[in-house]
């Protein structure tokens, strides 16, 4: 009898553990395909024999195998990287643009059935508009009105994706590069500028300091004695001069003077 009672619990425990090590993965594999979990940034959308059955919230969502097809939509913003374009600019210059668009599937249901890959789409649309809105652009205006291009290019890439249920929310001007002999020449223009200024600033500085000197003299010619003291100081400056030669400055008033007198 308790030979027998032995055997049972022993032929229970026996099958006992391998119908949970090998039938507990197939019966989870089992329940994985009745229900799916999507994520809080993800939504689903189902579909019942290829038909549109409706989106799917975040959580565990019952789903009918085989019946049912659910496919799961990233919300989060995405990057894409739009390849380098060599453009010729409205002056005939060549230049090479990369840009980088951001962007998020605000509508999930368009995303999935109006175009195939939204994200390919958008990157192929971005390169097209980069190379227009760039075209229309003066070299000048490129460089020195990035932002307002750039936004100008997320307004056309924005405005053509929202049927997509795409919404842009920014578009950067990475690198604008320019061929090496143009870079040479920019070079060559701008130390010129900075030349003329030089120049312009030194010939008005040279305007001040006469127009200085002339009141100076004015003053000096107008005051008696003015000129003597003026030459005293002078020969007192010299002075700490190590130098043997002393030059002596006559004033103009004495020789006046001997004219007077001839």
């Amino acid at each position: 009898m308790f030979m027998a009672l032995f055997d049972f619990l022993f032929s229970l425990f026996f099958f006992g553990f391998f119908a949970v090590m090998f039938g507990g993965p197939f019966i989870v594999g089992i329940l994985s395909m009745f229900f799916k979990v999507i994520r809080e940034y993800e939504r689903g959308i189902l579909l019942a024999f290829g038909k549109y059955a409706g989106i799917r919230g975040p959580g565990l969502n019952f789903i009918i195998p085989v019946y049912h097809r659910l496919v799961k939509i990233d919300l989060r913003i995405l990057t894409v990287d739009v390849p380098t374009q060599e453009v010729m600019t409205q002056d005939n210059v060549p230049v090479k643009i990369n840009a980088v668009i951001y962007f998020y599937v605000k509508d999930p249901k368009k995303a999935y059935f109006n175009v195939e890959n939204y994200t390919y789409a958008v990157s192929k649309y971005g390169q097209t508009s980069l190379r227009n809105v760039a075209g229309e652009a003066s070299l000048d205006q490129l460089l020195s009105e990035r932002q307002s291009i750039a936004d100008k290019l997320r307004e056309i890439v924005d405005k053509a994706t929202d049927p997509w249920g795409i919404d842009v929310t920014a578009i950067e001007l990475q690198d604008i590069e320019l061929p090496e002999n143009l870079k040479r020449t920019m070079a060559k223009q701008a130390e010129a500028e900075r030349e003329k200024r030089a120049t312009i600033i030194k010939a008005e500085g040279e305007v001040v300091a006469s127009t200085n000197l002339a009141k100076a003299a004015q003053n000096l010619y107008g005051t008696k004695g003015a000129l003597h003291l003026r030459s005293l100081h002078s020969l007192n400056d010299m002075s700490s001069d190590q130098s043997n030669i002393i030059h002596f400055f006559v004033p103009l008033e004495i020789l006046r003077a001997l004219e007077e007198i001839d």
